[in-house]
């Protein structure tokens, strides 16, 4: 378990729960732990399993990072509907709209060369 210098910190921790892949040199398996309880315990707030090896060959065994992406991306945009409407969220907003579109960029781009969702590259 390695935990990352990353993420709020104050209150929660992100920890990496594998090794990386051999092959991609990703890890697939992450934790958002928050801090201690009254009862000393860790509370397990979130866990990520990401897609693991290309769909057309392992089948959809995780997430994917749009998935999170899209996540975050609806909470923010609730926010600006909100009373906590502000040009950080808006900032925030436009930035993950940008690495979505990048994103999908690129599955488009594997999709007309007829090789998404395998190895190839």
């Amino acid at each position: 378990m390695k935990v990352l210098n990353m993420g709020t910190q104050k209150h929660t921790k992100i920890v990496i729960e594998d090794e990386p892949h051999p092959v991609n040199g990703a890890n697939h398996e992450y934790a958002v732990i928050g801090a201690k309880d009254p009862l000393g315990q860790n509370t397990s707030f979130a866990r990520m399993i990401f897609q693991t090896g290309p769909v057309k060959e392992a089948g959809v065994n995780g997430c994917h990072h749009e998935d999170l992406l899209n996540i975050v991306l609806h909470r923010l945009e609730a926010f600006q509907a909100g009373h906590f409407k502000c040009r950080e969220n808006a900032q925030a907003i436009t930035k993950i709209e940008e690495a979505l579109h990048w994103l999908n960029y690129r599955t488009r781009k594997r999709e007309s060369r007829g090789v998404e969702g395998t190895t190839a590259l």
